[in-house]
């Protein structure tokens, strides 16, 4: 075992039982404690909805509950929030990119599948309609994770070491996707090389070579600095971002039934709120990271032939899963 992975590890079980110790004081009946968990700071569009979903809780509650949300990573990355939130231990809510789910329902990234949404209108027109049901039954069932709302809003681009600019270019490149089979069969189809690495890992395989670039949007670039590494972005403006604000299933079943609906009702809003902001932020942060000179920004001249090249990897990914319905409903939407 080398230095770092021993390293590795030892963090990893440093948050593992930093968890476990905070977790006793969860939902406790009579001083009521929510505690949260997110990979960022709390200026970030995530941890600011989390915020806002404490505020709307209290707000419509009418009583004084605490909210402690632990951010910059302090209990691990999202894979140990899904683990946490299914186990009922650690913590009560977060959000958490879709793929992370797909071990108990492999359906869930057609969430946030490339180029499934056409724009930000009818983007949110998805998210805002009760379309995504279906996936948010399986999540209960499988997982015991409620989706309590609706966050996201970042536009996600290709970010490389070098320019990428047409398909010539894309050919071969290797970047860093998701977990979700659904990322890489997408990007394969797009003629490049994926690979699935942990997102705590990317920024020292691109400067290792292992890859040359991940796809991701503005906050995240800006936030763990991947333009130091890779200040190319493509704008290929492939994924609009859907993040479900998640709630623990057993933390939930402890809640009153005037709690419960509360708790719906505060992430639904919460939801909403990190939704504008996000997709407010992003094309700010772009700009921002652009005139400091930390980014240069590459149009993608054959757009078409990416979504040419896409839309027959999301109709049979979707018919293996049974999800034909669902993929054609998030399209008519």
């Amino acid at each position: 075992m080398t230095l770092f992975n021993s390293g590795k590890k030892l963090l990893q079980g440093t948050a593992f039982a930093g968890a476990l110790a905070v977790s006793a004081t969860a939902v406790q009946a009579a001083d009521m404690t929510f505690r949260g968990a997110s990979l960022f700071d709390n200026e970030h569009a995530y941890s600011k909805t989390l915020i806002r979903f404490g505020e709307l809780v209290n707000e419509y509650s009418g009583k004084d509950i605490e909210f402690d949300l632990r951010g910059n990573s302090e209990l691990g990355i999202e894979p140990d929030y899904i683990n946490f939130l299914n186990q009922g231990v650690a913590i009560d809510y977060a959000i958490a990119a879709p793929s992370n789910l797909a071990r108990f329902a492999p359906s869930v990234p057609l969430m946030d599948m490339p180029f499934v949404f056409r724009d930000l209108d009818h983007w949110n027109a998805v998210l805002s309609s009760g379309v995504l049901k279906p996936l948010e039954d399986v999540i209960l069932e499988r997982a015991d994770i409620k989706v309590i709302g609706y966050a996201g809003g970042g536009t996600r681009n290709l970010i490389s070491n070098k320019q990428i600019s047409n398909m010539e270019e894309l050919a071969g490149h290797k970047m860093r996707v998701m977990g979700a089979p659904i990322q890489a069969r997408v990007f394969e189809a797009l003629t490049a090389a994926p690979s699935a690495i942990a997102y705590s890992e990317v920024y020292n395989a691109i400067q290792t070579g292992v890859v040359d670039g991940l796809e991701n949007e503005s906050a995240s670039l800006l936030q763990y600095k991947f333009f130091e590494v890779a200040p190319h972005v493509t704008l290929t403006q492939h994924s609009i971002t859907v993040r479900p604000i998640l709630f623990s299933g057993k933390s939930f079943a402890k809640l009153s039934p005037e709690m419960q609906e509360v708790v719906l009702r505060a992430g639904k809003e919460a939801g909403e709120y990190g939704r504008e902001l996000e997709s407010r932020q992003d094309g700010e942060k772009l700009k921002q990271m652009e005139a400091a000179k930390q980014i240069q920004v590459h149009p993608f001249a054959e757009r078409a032939k990416l979504l040419d090249l896409v839309i027959p990897v999301q109709d049979s990914y979707a018919k293996e899963l049974g999800a034909e319905d669902l993929l054609q409903a998030i399209r008519e939407k």
